[in-house]
């Protein structure tokens, strides 16, 4: 008899939900994703693929055409902020791990995964307000009275899940002190090459991370991190503007290279680093989390939206292999495979000390394969954080 075809409801178009639909289709499964935005914007980024997340990527079918139009950096390299002296260099070949290692715009990144799924499956202005665990089916029901079924219900819905909070209860963000100011704009404004490698450079307490964003290295992006005690860490927002004046005199002491690139930018936006513990469980029943709902970390490490991309290939495996009708035990599944490397990864994020100095195992995160590692056991991760 053949098996029953599953239906999934995605809440979430982000890059963690619409990986997901796009590995759930891989494997056979119904997706309907629902986005509370009424349309797409496109956010003023970049952001970084490593091996990793390229290895999904590859399966999803989206590898080449992001190859076509990406910065791909020679190397990690890690500067002290003044002097520029090199603290660790780690070439990043693709025979390294066995997959290219890309820098672009969210955005390119966004419309490479949306390209793969059907439009008709994406429906947008939908803000989830309730859920219904009645039966074998789960009911959604969205703010402007549209309601929906499926068979289970992944949240993909990010670091303000509104899913996460109808399952296991609101928590609250941790507050650390820290502002980050970022910004994507011409290469052609600045007076020099910013070099072949995605190039972090470390202060006493703030750093800045720059590389380009695109195969011609016709635009450039940084992102920052620098203590700001106060009120205004309460915000976290992907589009409030900051002062560029402010950002310069935060670098003021920084190498020459840095001070080029942010005497370039001609704008910048600015918005808070907030944490959040480990969940206790990532899913209840019929209903699993994905990504920044399930573990939202600090942008120190570049692992954001690459972890997504691996919880995606591996709940896709999970449901894929469902005996019968257990979508509760696919769900456990997949938390007990991906928990470990996530938490560890969150703590060491947090910390931002990795690649800092010395010669620390990276093989353990640039090397794991969502597609192929052994679901029985937990996916590959550091001994300690």
């Amino acid at each position: 008899m053949p098996k029953k075809k599953l239906s999934i409801a995605v809440v979430g178009a982000g890059m963690g939900g619409l990986a997901v639909a796009a590995t759930l289709r891989r494997v056979g499964i119904d997706v309907q994703v629902y986005e509370q935005a009424s349309r797409f914007a496109r956010i003023g980024a970049g952001i970084q693929m490593m091996p990793n997340s390229m290895k999904v990527l590859r399966g999803i079918g989206i590898e080449e055409r992001l190859r076509q139009s990406s910065f791909a950096p020679y190397s990690h390299l890690n500067r002290i902020g003044d002097t520029g002296e090199v603290t660790r260099e780690l070439p990043m070949p693709e025979s390294l791990y066995n997959a290219p290692y890309l820098c672009m715009h969210r955005a390119e990144l966004h419309d490479a995964l949306a390209s793969v799924l059907p439009e008709d499956i994406i429906h947008l202005g939908k803000k989830l307000v309730g859920l219904d665990q009645a039966a074998s089916r789960v009911a959604l029901a969205f703010a402007d009275g549209a309601r929906a079924t499926a068979d289970a219900v992944i949240g993909a819905d990010g670091v303000h899940s509104i899913v996460r909070d109808l399952i296991v209860g609101p928590d609250a963000p941790i507050h650390r002190g820290r502002i980050a100011y970022r910004a994507v704009f011409p290469a052609s404004l600045m007076d020099r090459d910013i070099g072949r490698s995605r190039t972090k450079w470390w202060g006493s307490d703030r750093h800045i991370v720059i590389y380009y964003t695109t195969k011609a290295r016709s635009e450039v992006y940084f992102v920052t991190s620098v203590p700001e005690p106060g009120e205004w860490i309460t915000r976290e927002s992907w589009s409030a503007k900051g002062d560029v004046t402010e950002l310069r005199a935060a670098y003021e002491g920084f190498h020459a290279d840095v001070r080029a690139v942010l005497d370039a930018c001609p704008d910048c936006h600015k918005w808070a680093i907030l944490e959040r513990e480990p969940l206790p469980r990532w899913s209840d029943g019929r209903v699993a989390l994905l990504g920044d709902a399930a573990h939202p970390m600090t942008p120190y490490m570049a692992q954001g939206a690459a972890t997504s991309i691996e919880d995606a290939a591996v709940l896709a495996r999970c449901l894929d292999a469902v005996e019968g009708d257990d979508i509760e035990g696919a769900f456990k599944r997949y938390e007990a495979h991906r928990k470990p490397r996530t938490s560890v990864v969150q703590a060491i994020s947090s910390a931002n000390t990795w690649m800092k100095e010395g010669n620390a195992d990276t093989s353990w995160l640039y090397g794991y394969d969502a597609w192929n590692a052994p679901l029985h056991q937990p996916a590959a991760h550091a001994a300690a954080a």
